[in-house]
């Protein structure tokens, strides 16, 4: 009955799920479009909460080192645009968070349920996942990974 809380995340070397989501301004943001980039992808559950804001605010202060590796970040949780653009802005965030309303996207990365799983991936230039831990892994740590 609570498999999905105890499920893991996809496994390192598989090819990464196609996706296509808003962010908070409405431009959409695909894997396909991601090609040739590292990306960060952090689910988490809510905007403007504890953790989640401690979250992405460690890899904010990380931008410069993910730019470095030729890494993108993207935050995503199926909360609204607008709850999106008040907390990027509030703190800051130079990166786009993605709207995954419904969480259909999050279902093909094991991160669907009552609440979001909180799980980041790193994807390679050529869409295979290299980094995938459940958690609040460091931005360092996730950027080792990183081609």
């Amino acid at each position: 009955m609570l498999s999905w809380l105890f499920s893991a995340p996809l496994t390192v070397g598989s090819s990464a799920p196609l996706f296509d989501l808003p962010d908070e301004d409405g431009h959409r943001v695909s894997l396909a479009s991601l090609r040739g980039n590292n990306a960060v992808l952090i689910w988490y559950p809510g905007d403007d909460t504890p953790v989640c804001r401690k979250q992405l605010c460690e890899f904010r202060d990380n931008w410069a080192a993910a730019a470095q590796r030729n890494t993108v970040v993207f935050g995503i949780n199926p909360q609204g645009a607008e709850s999106h653009a008040r907390f990027r802005h509030k703190f800051h965030l130079p990166f786009p968070l993605l709207v995954d309303k419904g969480q259909k996207v999050g279902a093909l990365y094991h991160t669907k349920g009552l609440i979001v799983k909180r799980t980041v991936y790193l994807i390679g230039p050529d869409g295979i996942i290299r980094y995938a831990r459940r958690g609040k892994p460091s931005p360092a740590e996730v950027l080792d990974a990183a081609a």
